[in-house]
Order: structure tokens, then C-alpha cells, then sequence
């Protein structure tokens, strides 16, 4: 029975991942501060023999006393309207925090994963974006303090990796969706599906013809542990191939929802990117991971899900 320490463990992907791995006989420390993580999203697993929570911080140095097989990066909020709150901390998080599991890493020569993000490619000027392309990134906009600070974090992953040899893993994280998302995190489905259900308008910022890539979060789960366990230390992207419009998506929102809402045009917001779509000929090849859950059967799920938080 392995013991894995999941930072961020109360927020939308860190608490999927803990009930995975409890469900798989794993002993799990969940570490959340509850800046953006939510208690309640782990209440299924909260008295579970195999299951400790600790209110924790990660940019202040953590201490754990028994033995770490695996680290989990997850700890930074994810979403533009929350991680733009407080843009120093979003620095702080993705720099000190991840220094200090690092460091944890090294003392418990435990395996460390970072949960990076689509975000470092920026504004891509390619699509799909292979791991091997830069980006085209804006160092001092407003969505700067979380893409930078992705991109210093995955420096200081290959650098421990190469400093070190600390066993490091890096997840490209494509947009991602299902149950525990918070209805308020300001994300595309999670504002679509919020304003159908409750009538308001549907707010598209800019004409709606910018693509996005939608993994549902089992498959996300499947990938990350699939890397966990493998030998690859290059950052891999792990996300849905499948485009669509955001257009194409309120199309198959309108299919599932009964709703009187209108759709209202916005401004597209500062350094908002205009496509993404990961290329994941890697993950394929390396850790024979590709997602299998179609769109409309997730965004199905993801409503009933937040039906109940919504209404």
C-alpha cells in the first residue's frame, strides 16, 4: 500500500484524484488550504481508515513524519476570476509551493508530479500544440502570474530532476470538466451550464468562434496516475484532441438543458487564447493513454452534477 500526499486535494481535480486512489487502496494525505478547495468536495472519503486531511498552506514549508511514496502537485488555483484575485500569491504558489514539495520530495525520495497547465503555450501559433513547441506568451498580462508561474514551476521540476535526481513528472493539463467543479470558478462550462440552469443570460466573450479542448475528469485521472507510475520526466500533455467551438459548445448545452436563456456578447478578455488543442501523440505512445468519454456523455454527467449545487 503506497502513501501519497495530494496538495490541493480539495479542489476540482485533487478530490477526484483522492477518491480514485482510496478506491484503489492507496493511503492518501490530502493538504488544501481551502483558498479555491473545498471541504465539502471530500465528504465521501472524510472517515475513511486511509484518508488524513491537513489544513496546510504550501508556501510555507510542510512537515510529514511517516514516509511518501508520491507527491501530487495540485496546489494553485486554476481559474482566470480566482487566480487574477491575488496574482502574487498565484506566483507564490506555483514558485515557493512547488519548491517546498520539491523539498519534500527529496527528503522522502518520493515520485513528484506537477499538475502544469495548456497555458504556457499562450497564445499558440500552431495547432495542435506538441510538448516541443514554446508558446507564445505575454510575460506581464493579467493571465501572466499563473502562465509564467506554471512555466518557472516546470523549471524547477527538471531542475530538481537534473540537480537532484528527484523522480519528476510534468501533466500539460488541457481544459478539464465534471462532478466537484465550484459553480462560481469562472470557467467556460461551469458558467454555461450555471446560466442555463438558472435562465440567465449566456456570456460569450468575443464571437464565440475560439476553440477549446474538454477532457472529462475521469480520463484526466486515468492519465495523470498513468504518468505517475511511468519513467518520463519531459513535460507530456494530457487533454482531450477533440476542437470545438465555444459556439458548438453551447449547441450541445442547449440539446441537455431546458432553458430560457440568451446568449449576450462580451469583449474577449486580455491574452484569452483563441485556440487549444493538445497533441497527444506522446501520452499515446508512452503511456498508451487516450481519453475515451465523449463530450456529450461527460457534459451530461457534469450537469446533473451541478444541478444539485446550482438549484
Amino acid at each position: 500500500m503506497k502513501t501519497i500526499l495530494i496538495a490541493g486535494g480539495c479542489g476540482f481535480i485533487g478530490s477526484n484524484l483522492c477518491a480514485y486512489l482510496i478506491q484503489n487502496n492507496n493511503k492518501v494525505i490530502c493538504v488544501d488550504n481551502f483558498y479555491t478547495g473545498n471541504i465539502n468536495n471530500v465528504n465521501a472519503i472524510m472517515n475513511h481508515e486511509n484518508f488524513t486531511l491537513i489544513q496546510h498552506d504550501i508556501i510555507e514549508p510542510i512537515f510529514i513524519e511517516q514516509d511518501i511514496d508520491e507527491i501530487y502537485n495540485l496546489a494553485c488555483p486554476a481559474s482566470p476570476p480566482k487566480y487574477q484575485e491575488d496574482p502574487i500569491y498565484t506566483c507564490k504558489i506555483n514558485f515557493i509551493g512547488t519548491m517546498n514539495l520539491l523539498g519534500l520530495a527529496k527528503e522522502k525520495n518520493a515520485k513528484i508530479l506537477l499538475s502544469s497547465t495548456s497555458e504556457v503555450y499562450g497564445e499558440p501559433k500552431i495547432s495542435p500544440q506538441p510538448e516541443i513547441y514554446r508558446g507564445n506568451v505575454n510575460t506581464i498580462g493579467i493571465r501572466s502570474c499563473y502562465d509564467e508561474g506554471k512555466r518557472v514551476a516546470e523549471t524547477l521540476m527538471m531542475d530538481y530532476h537534473k540537480v537532484h535526481n528527484i523522480d519528476t513528472k510534468i501533466a500539460r493539463i488541457f481544459n478539464t470538466y465534471g462532478p466537484f467543479m465550484d459553480k462560481d470558478d469562472g470557467r467556460v462550462v461551469t458558467n454555461f451550464v450555471k446560466q442555463m440552469l438558472t435562465n440567465l443570460d449566456i456570456t460569450i466573450y468575443g464571437d464565440g468562434s475560439q476553440t477549446r479542448s474538454f477532457c472529462y475528469i475521469d480520463d484526466q485521472i486515468n492519465g495523470l496516475v498513468k504518468l505517475m507510475q511511468s519513467d518520463y520526466h519531459d513535460p507530456i500533455n494530457i487533454g482531450n484532441p477533440n476542437e470545438i467551438s465555444i459556439r458548438e459548445l453551447i449547441r450541445i448545452l442547449q440539446t441537455k438543458i431546458d432553458t430560457s436563456s440568451q446568449i449576450s456578447y462580451h469583449s474577449l478578455p486580455e491574452d484569452d487564447p483563441t485556440n487549444r488543442r493538445p497533441d497527444i501523440t506522446k501520452a499515446k505512445e508512452l503511456l498508451k493513454w487516450y481519453p475515451e468519454i465523449e463530450l456529450e456523455e461527460g457534459i451530461k454527467k457534469t450537469i446533473e452534477y451541478l444541478r444539485t449545487t446550482c438549484l
